[in-house]
């Protein structure tokens, strides 16, 4: 122990019979006055002060300049008196606020470190606030921009391993992460209330919906309202399609074009029979995993049959799907409906498909013409009605209705025939985002002078034209068939 200082601050001691005593205490006070609750002004001036306040403290950076301070090592802590500056030994713990930075640091042999690298340890603590205040609803409160939470590796102690544990006290209990937008909920996954991992979603923070629930007994996931995105795309005209990135399977439904109805026969006398309507395009269905044509798809829309002009209606073409130049679906394109004569008026035959499309209706001279066919495949486009006939005693028929198309889907109305006028056109799929066929235009009516009546077009899609009415200067003339189309549904 010396008896000329205290042992931990090295405050100068009076000694018996000591002159000047006030020389000794004044450098006593002066010590304290510097270590205890030191405070500097800062620890990255570099410039000696040209007229500081006396008491003025700091911490000296390396290569700091001027007439007092050029005399100290980097690190010293200095105080200004009167003027002068003197060098303060300071012991290795050494607390001090530095004022510019609003920090702690503490000396470290012979240099500062920042508190925060000094301390092992910190705890209990009732609230901590991280750039924000925490108060008593919210103890922890960390207001920042980015946060890292990564595992101790193996090689500096630790198992590369990084486990959060999150409890609660009970099942009926919550243990959730919530997700605010402007401190309104938008999100809350966890144990919300019982032991089932769930998520429920907030548009407003005051209404929530469960979105999805995972069973903590069996694993089993369920999703409230329903789980998949489903993305249709019509094509009604050539071009091409690639397949979503989030899509699994692509369903492909191509319907070829319809067939042209037939124009009606003609002449002053005998059996004179209307044209028969055009058939329907042709259905073909399959489902592709996307990742199997993610190279993309090259799409070929058939086009619809022209109805017949003193002639028999054309037929349509058929829609097709390629991957490169291998075709992968194919829906033929409905028949063209047959020139009235003096013998029949032939429906069009539906498009090939399983099963087949529906045909046309045949022309009759005692009867009403065909209507198109509706039921030889229920959600196929419908058949076009043939043309109403004129018998040896000139009696003029009328024509058929065209077949409804998706009878058993969404039925879009065929046309009604004529009778003493036109054909009426086919109707589209009234919810053309649902179904695509379209309905069968209907015959033209026949008549005992003049020209007969034309056929009604298709619906759109792939509906054959009704067949032209029977007449006596001129037959009618057929219905167009609709163009056909393709829809491509992508799922994931």
């Amino acid at each position: 122990m010396s008896h000329d200082q205290s042992a931990r601050l090295g405050l100068p001691y009076l000694a018996a019979g000591q002159m000047q005593k006030h020389v000794t205490l004044n450098e006593a006070l002066t010590r304290l006055d510097a270590l205890i609750q030191t405070a500097v002004a800062s620890r990255t001036i570099m410039t000696e002060p040209e007229a500081p306040d006396d008491g003025r403290l700091y911490i000296l950076p390396e290569g700091a300049e001027g007439p007092g301070w050029s005399a100290f090592a980097a690190g010293t802590l200095i105080r200004v008196e009167s003027g002068g500056w003197t060098g303060i030994e300071v012991a290795d713990g050494q607390l001090v606020w530095v004022e510019d930075e609003a920090a702690f640091v503490v000396r470290d042999g012979d240099g500062w470190s920042p508190l925060g690298a000094r301390i092992g340890e910190v705890g209990p603590l009732e609230r901590l606030g991280l750039g924000a205040t925490a108060d008593e609803a919210n103890p922890f409160v960390a207001k920042l921009n980015k946060a890292l939470w990564t595992a101790l590796e193996a090689a500096s102690g630790g198992d590369g391993d990084l486990r959060l544990t999150l409890n609660k006290e009970a099942p009926v209990d919550v243990l959730s992460l919530l997700f605010q937008s402007g401190y309104g909920g938008r999100a809350e996954l966890g144990l919300i209330g019982d032991d089932d991992l769930s998520l429920k979603v907030s548009a407003d923070g005051a209404v929530w919906r469960p979105a999805l629930s995972v069973d903590q007994a069996t694993g089993r996931v369920s999703f409230a309202q329903g789980a998949g995105r489903r993305e249709i795309t019509v094509l009604t005209a050539n071009g091409s399609w690639t397949p979503p990135v989030w899509a699994r399977s692509v369903e492909a439904i191509a319907v070829g074009g319809g067939g042209g109805g037939g124009a009606g026969a003609f002449g002053a006398s005998g059996a004179r029979y209307g044209g028969g309507g055009g058939g329907a395009g042709g259905v073909s269905r399959t489902v592709w995993a996307a990742d199997q044509i993610a190279a993309g798809l090259t799409v070929v829309v058939g086009a619809g049959g022209t109805g017949g002009v003193a002639s028999a209606g054309a037929g349509g073409s058929g829609s097709v799907v390629y991957l490169g130049s291998t075709a992968l679906l194919l829906a033929t394109g409905g028949g063209g409906g047959g020139l009235g004569g003096g013998s029949s008026g032939a429906g069009g035959a539906g498009g090939a498909s399983v099963p087949n499309s529906n045909a046309g209706g045949a022309s009759s001279v005692s009867a009403a013409g065909g209507a198109g066919k509706a039921f030889d495949r229920p959600d196929a486009p419908g058949g076009g009605g043939a043309g109403g006939g004129l018998d040896t005693s000139s009696v003029a028929r009328s024509g058929g209705a065209g077949g409804d198309g998706g009878v058993l889907a969404v039925k879009a109305p065929g046309g009604s025939g004529g009778t003493g006028a036109v054909g009426g056109p086919g109707a589209a799929a009234p919810l053309n985002h649902l179904h695509w066929a379209g309905g069968g235009g209907g015959g033209g009516g026949a008549v005992v002078s003049g020209a007969g009546h034309s056929g009604g077009a298709g619906g759109a899609s792939g509906a054959g034209g009704g067949g032209g009415g029977a007449g006596v200067s001129a037959g009618g003339a057929g219905g167009a068939g609709a163009s056909g189309v393709v829809w491509l549904i992508a799922q994931g």
